[in-house]
């Protein structure tokens, strides 16, 4: 994560490096990316870059975060415009994320992020749907889940619940990708999924 020195940097400055560095990671997966073009881009020296972040994974969980963070706010309100309804709010979310990673260049780190998932970046991408551990995904969800319209017996399952969804979710993202899906063809795979769960799979 940043260090002290970034976010006292001024804002325009901040915004800068931030930018440099969406748009490396959006020209190639982490592991290619290069510092070098980085600084290059921000317009700072090498050096002032390990002043701000320990390395490249550094600045690039950083922004992952940070894009959780603004998507898990649009999460909540999806939540409260359904009535707590988890699979209508989900199958929204899925739309817009499909329309956003796309359609903003800076936002193309997101697909690479999704097309080279690791067990990290998963639950950082994960964090666009809740945070923290068990107790902290239940406190946060419990104002807003409409509870009587799920099939468990107690909270502790709405965690697997969660947990089952957002991992449909991100392998539907991962295969809208990877196999150059329209998003009409990728939004009607995920519903059919999303219904094989909410209906349950046994007869």
């Amino acid at each position: 994560m940043p260090t002290l020195t970034f976010y006292n940097l001024a804002e325009e400055k901040k915004q800068k490096l931030v930018a440099a560095a969406e748009q490396e990671f959006s020209r190639v997966p982490v592991y290619e990316a290069s510092i070098a073009n980085i600084v290059k881009q921000a317009g700072i020296p090498r050096g002032s870059f390990y002043q701000y972040f320990e390395g490249k994974e550094d600045v690039f969980f950083f922004l992952l975060n940070t894009q959780a963070q603004k998507r898990r706010r649009t999460f909540f309100s999806l939540l409260e415009k359904h009535g707590g309804d988890i699979f209508q709010t989900m199958t929204e979310m899925y739309a817009i994320l499909l329309q956003e990673i796309p359609a903003q260049e800076n936002l193309q780190f997101l697909r690479h992020a999704f097309l080279n998932m690791t067990h990290k970046v998963e639950q950082s991408l994960a964090e666009m749907f809740s945070y923290g551990d068990s107790n902290e995904m239940i406190d946060g969800l419990r104002p807003y889940i409409k509870m009587s319209a799920l099939n468990t017996r107690s909270e502790d399952e709405l965690v697997h619940v969660m947990q089952i969804i957002i991992a449909v979710t991100m392998r539907n993202i991962m295969e809208k990708f990877s196999r150059n899906l329209s998003d009409e063809q990728a939004i009607e795979n995920y519903k059919i999924e999303l219904s094989l769960l909410q209906k349950g799979l046994c007869k």
